[in-house]
């Protein structure tokens, strides 16, 4: 080994061991994220890139890197990620012991649905899951119909050519998660500015978990103002109905979790979905004239999509076969969710065709920690994109394809901007 290499490993692990202390790994701390971890988040256009789909064609369950001291593996078949995704005795989700003091379950800010296990997770499932009941949801139908069409006036007075995702795809979940939420007026401009930075991890841990900190914090502070004067949304709904069987910490996590699942992943798929969808003038045409017709195309292109690129982390309770592999006790699992939507093993595979069924995805995840929201999600995409596409039955991209600009490393993908023409003259 020459003295270079063996200067640089020695630095390279007192940086690693600088991060872990007495109380273990804290992710929080870390500025960026090696390209060995983040390279499965890059897509070419809406498709994963070829390696990604090479991967899994070789090995469905992949050692990715090794990571401060722990095995990460990737899995992308979708059979093999069901398996990982279904089994809560193998894996846990709580990654607070690896997040530092923003893990404490006392004063920490770091929890909700997504990373807890049960009991604790089922406890607070059973509250929330009432709320997205299609009964409650379909009191939200006629705000969300309400909100679609305040959005497509703001479109029309922007001009022949407006950014959809400033004026569309983002407004409309972010309103829908406020009214769900039950927040009022007052607060909304502050929530809204904390919405995309927690899924970006160009930054590593100190940007996604500093802006998961900053929303929970928020969350946190309504709900207290909730306590004795509830409102006519989840976090007022859940208090008049379970009082101080939830404590504001609890609380506040679960409204974050919506607000997580709820927001930038529905503006992505919204920005997307049109991209996708203007390039599709059968499809387009299809949904303007007939709006019966969205049902399959949601479906499709959720699969095809697939916005969040890896599911919740889970870290194995014990060694445990995967496959033909042996995953040992502590190792990380990210199942990559657009790999596993595309597996042609048992799905469409690469193509985007509405006409085929294609509900049965991994778009919404899958077993205990699949999403809550996924009916909210589904009812925003099924009443936008007839509405977008019977007021501008003539819109097409104002730009080529090709020179749209993507998320560069962001657990939800999405596009910066969609420039479209709202009454372009239809050549294709």
């Amino acid at each position: 080994m020459s003295r270079v290499t063996a200067y640089v490993k020695t630095k390279v692990r007192r940086r690693v061991l600088a991060r872990v202390g007495a109380n273990g790994i804290d992710l929080s701390t870390l500025d960026r994220v090696p390209d060995s971890l983040a390279w499965p988040l890059q897509r070419h256009g809406v498709d994963p890139v070829a390696r990604i789909g090479e991967v899994r064609e070789q090995e469905p369950v992949h050692k990715l890197t090794s990571f401060l001291g722990m095995n990460v593996w990737m899995v992308t078949g979708d059979a093999e990620a069901r398996e990982v995704l279904a089994d809560t005795t193998s894996y846990s989700n709580d990654i607070r012991p690896f997040v530092g003091k923003r893990g404490s379950t006392t004063d920490g800010d770091i929890g909700g649905l997504g990373f807890t296990d049960p009991p604790h997770h089922t406890a607070l499932r059973k509250l929330l899951t009432p709320e997205f009941t299609m009964r409650r949801l379909d009191r939200l139908r006629p705000r969300i119909s309400a909100i679609v069409e305040r959005q497509l006036d703001v479109m029309e007075a922007g001009g022949p050519v407006p950014d959809l995702v400033q004026t569309f795809a983002f407004p409309v979940p972010f309103l829908v998660i406020c009214e769900l939420l039950g927040l009022p007026d007052e607060d909304r401009e502050t929530f809204r500015q904390l919405g995309s930075a927690r899924f970006d991890v160009t930054h590593g841990g100190q940007g996604t978990f500093g802006a998961v900190s900053e929303s929970r914090t928020f969350l946190m502070e309504a709900t207290r103002k909730q306590r004795t004067n509830p409102g006519d949304g989840l976090i007022g709904q859940i208090i008049r109905e379970h009082g101080d069987e939830i404590n504001d910490f609890d609380l506040g996590g679960l409204a974050d979790g919506a607000f997580t699942g709820g927001l930038e992943t529905s503006a992505s798929m919204l920005a997307l979905g049109t991209a996708v969808l203007l390039q599709h003038r059968e499809l387009w045409k299809s949904l303007a004239e007939d709006p019966d017709s969205v049902e399959p195309i949601v479906e499709e292109l959720l699969r095809h999509l697939a916005v969040v690129q890896v599911a919740f982390p889970r870290i194995a309770q014990e060694d445990v076969r995967v496959g033909r592999h042996l995953v040992k006790k502590g190792s990380i699992m990210l199942v990559h969710l657009p790999a596993a939507s595309r597996d042609p093993r048992t799905t469409l595979g690469e193509a985007f065709c509405p006409a085929k069924e294609s509900s049965n995805h991994l778009a919404f995840g899958h077993g205990l920690h699949r999403c809550v929201g996924a009916e909210l999600g589904r009812m925003e995409l099924r009443t936008a994109f007839p509405a977008l596409a019977r007021r501008f039955p003539d819109m097409q991209l104002a730009v080529d394809p090709g020179d749209l600009e993507y998320h560069a490393k962001s657990i939800v993908y999405g596009i910066e901007a969609l420039p479209v023409r709202l009454h372009g003259i239809v050549d294709r």
